[in-house]
C-alpha cells in the first residue's frame, strides 16, 4: 500500500507539472513575416529564421521586449507565372534575407519596407505569353544598402544583439547593437558599375549592424539610414563558398573581451577542403580577424566535411565554438553516425585550441536524394535533413 500511494502521488504531481506546462495563459501567434501577400508563391515563402532578443535593455532596467528576426525569404523574388510558368526561379539580383522586428516581446511584428532591387513587379499570368521578368528599384522586405555596394543578400540569416562602442569602449550605456549575419554575392556583370565583382568567389559572409532598431523598423530612406553599409567577414578566393553562418556577440559585462563579436561558418574551398572557420571583431563589427579552427578534410574516405556551428562566451570570455563532424553515408551506411566537435579560445578569438570531440550522435540522414546529393529523411523529394543533428548550445 505505501508503495501505491507514494506512486500515486508521483503520477499525480508529475500529471500537474505537465498541465501547467501545456496551458500557458499567455501564449500568442504572430505572423513575423507579414510583409509579403500571401496569396502568391513563392512571395510569401520562408523558412531557416534567426532570432535575437536585445538582453541589453535589462542591463538598462527595462523588460526585454525588443526583437530582430530574420529569415530566407522570398518576398521580392518573382511569382511562378512571370516568364515561363514551369519554372519558380530565385530571380538573379534579388536579395532573400528577411528582416523583421517586434517591440513588445513577440506579440506583433513589422517587417519594414525598405528600396532596392526587387522582382516584387513580376507576377505574370498563366500560360507562356507574359515576359521574362525585368529586375528594377523597387520596395524589398529584405536587407538594406547591398544594392549600393553591387552585392546580394542570400539568406542563411544568424541575429545577435551586442552592446554599442562608445569613446570609452563597450557599454550597455550606451545602447545596444544589432548584428545581422548572411550569405552574400556579387551582382552580375550586367548589374556592376565596375568591371570587377564587389569579390572573388562564389558566397561571403556579409554582416549588417544597425544601433536603432526603433528607426531600423521603419519604411522607406528613414528606415534604410539607421543601417550601416554591409561589411565582409570572410576572406575570399576565386573557389570560395562560404556557407552556414552563425553569429554571437560577448554579452557579459564581467567578461574579458566584453563586447567582441564572433562569427563562424563552413569554408568550401573546392577539391574536398570544407575547413570550419571563426573570425571575430573586437571594434563593433569594423574590421574582423579569421581564424581556421578545423582540418580541411571533406570528402575523403569517410569525412563528410564540417558545418553546423554555433558559438558562445562565457561570464569570464572564453570563446566555444561547436560543429558538426560529418561522416560520409555513402562509405559507412545510413543513417551515419557523426561527431560534435568544440573548440575554445582564451585570448578573445586570436587563437583557438585542437578540436575535441564532446560525442556522437546519430545523423538522421536516411537516404541520399539522387538529384540535388543531399540527405534527406523521406526519399527523393523529401525534406533535407543536412543540419539536423548540428550542435544547438545556449
Amino acid at each position: 500500500m505505501p508503495g501505491r500511494r507514494w506512486t500515486s502521488l508521483l503520477l499525480a504531481s508529475c500529471t500537474l507539472t505537465l498541465l501547467a506546462f501545456a496551458s500557458p495563459a499567455s501564449a500568442v501567434e504572430a505572423e513575423v513575416t507579414n510583409g509579403s501577400n500571401d496569396a502568391v508563391f513563392s512571395q510569401n515563402k520562408q523558412n531557416e529564421p534567426g532570432l535575437a532578443v536585445d538582453q541589453g535593455r535589462v542591463a538598462r532596467g527595462q523588460p526585454p521586449l525588443v526583437l530582430a528576426a530574420g529569415a530566407n525569404d522570398n518576398i521580392d523574388m518573382e511569382a511562378c507565372n512571370a516568364g515561363d510558368d514551369t519554372t519558380c526561379p530565385f530571380t538573379p539580383n534579388v536579395g532573400g534575407t528577411g528582416i523583421s522586428f517586434s517591440f513588445d516581446g513577440g506579440t506583433t511584428w513589422k517587417q519594414p519596407q525598405y528600396t532596392g532591387w526587387t522582382a516584387r513587379h513580376c507576377l505574370g499570368l498563366p500560360g507562356p505569353d507574359d515576359p521574362e521578368c525585368e529586375v528594377r528599384q523597387g520596395p524589398i522586405g529584405t536587407l538594406p544598402r547591398y544594392d549600393e555596394l553591387g552585392l546580394v543578400s542570400d539568406g542563411d540569416p544568424a541575429l545577435a544583439f551586442g552592446p554599442r562602442p562608445g569613446a570609452n569602449g563597450f557599454s550597455w550605456t550606451n545602447g545596444s547593437r544589432l548584428y545581422v549575419a548572411n550569405l552574400t554575392s556579387a551582382v552580375s556583370a550586367d548589374f556592376r558599375e565596375t568591371k570587377k565583382p564587389a569579390f572573388k568567389g562564389f558566397e561571403a559572409i556579409y554582416v549588417s549592424r544597425t544601433d536603432n532598431a526603433e528607426q531600423a523598423a521603419q519604411d522607406g530612406a528613414a528606415g534604410e539610414a539607421a543601417w550601416m553599409l554591409p561589411v565582409r567577414v570572410s576572406r575570399q578566393s576565386s573557389a570560395t563558398f562560404a556557407d552556414k553562418e552563425q553569429i554571437w556577440a560577448d554579452n557579459a559585462q564581467s567578461s574579458r573581451f566584453f563586447g567582441y563579436v564572433y562569427v563562424c561558418w563552413a569554408d568550401f574551398r573546392g577539391a574536398g577542403a570544407a575547413p570550419l572557420v571563426v573570425a571575430r571583431s573586437a571594434n563593433g563589427g569594423n574590421t574582423w580577424l579569421q581564424r581556421q579552427v578545423s582540418p580541411a578534410h571533406n570528402v575523403a574516405p569517410r569525412h563528410f566535411g564540417q558545418s553546423g556551428c554555433t558559438v558562445r562566451t562565457d561570464s569570464t570570455g572564453v570563446a566555444y565554438a561547436f560543429y558538426e563532424e560529418f561522416q560520409d553515408p555513402t562509405k559507412i551506411g545510413f543513417p551515419p553516425q557523426a561527431v560534435h566537435m568544440m573548440v575554445k579560445s582564451f585570448n578573445g578569438g586570436w587563437s583557438w585550441t585542437r578540436p575535441r570531440a564532446i560525442n556522437r550522435v546519430v545523423d538522421p540522414c536516411y537516404r541520399l536524394d539522387p538529384v540535388i546529393n543531399r540527405c534527406v529523411m523521406d526519399g527523393i523529394a523529401g525534406a533535407r535533413s543536412d543540419l539536423a543533428a548540428a550542435p544547438s548550445v545556449d
